[in-house]
């Protein structure tokens, strides 16, 4: 199944200038939908256990669930600022169109945890390496950061130091 025919591009969105990847029709579609999810799952092909599966905010909820379930995992939401009801650790980060801050319940992992983080699109890669940290500081180990889109132009790979698959490469 060609999954791409199901990302569409939204330009100037969410600023002039910026090509949008909506991956909307794609959730919407229960086949593809279960494709993404399978071809998801092969990309962490180590054969080594997932303890914790993390979806970042807010499209990485989606899929990151249906890892972990898949996987036979816990799921850990990563929020941003202010969104947790628990006790937090939190972590500044920048992104291509400004800065932020994200947040992760501080008994969400536990030391020597295996945490597969799970995000919808990798850009420059800060929102994916502030997450990285948080997992480390938690005494988490990261497996494997998985994404539907990799936007090779941004190299947000290179931010990230940890394995690195995606589905599709722009």
């Amino acid at each position: 199944m060609d999954l791409k025919k199901y990302i569409r591009d939204i330009s100037d969105f969410p600023k002039e200038g910026v090509v949008f990847k909506d991956i909307t029709p794609l959730l919407g579609n229960a086949e593809a939908l279960k494709v993404c999810v399978d071809r998801l799952q092969a990309l962490y092909n180590s054969g080594q256990k997932v303890d914790k599966v993390i979806g970042i905010e807010a499209r990485g909820f989606i899929l990151g669930g249906m890892l972990a379930e898949r996987f036979n995992a816990g799921f850990i939401p990563v929020r941003k600022k202010g969104k947790l009801p628990y006790k937090v650790k939190s972590k500044a980060y920048s992104l291509e169109y400004g800065a932020d801050e994200l947040e992760i319940h501080e008994d969400a992992i536990q030391p020597g945890d295996r945490v597969l983080i799970h995000d919808d699109v990798l850009a420059t890669g800060g929102t994916a390496k502030a997450v990285c940290e948080l997992v480390e500081e938690l005494g988490g180990v990261v497996v494997q950061c998985n994404f539907i889109i990799e936007l090779d132009f941004l190299n947000g790979r290179e931010q990230l130091k940890k394995p690195v698959a995606s589905l599709f490469n722009f």
